[in-house]
């Protein structure tokens, strides 16, 4: 269980993969997110 783990969240992050345990953004949350710091940065 560790960075060399394909099945862990961890092992994921370290190869760059996606999958059950680590699931890919959604196209709406990438917008919200997109959009958060928009507005963010007009604020500042």
């Amino acid at each position: 269980m560790g960075k060399g783990d394909r099945r862990s969240k961890r092992g994921k992050i370290f190869r760059g993969t996606y999958g059950k345990r680590r699931v890919k953004p959604s196209e709406a949350a990438k917008a919200a997110k997109k959009a958060a710091a928009a507005t963010e940065a007009a604020a500042s």
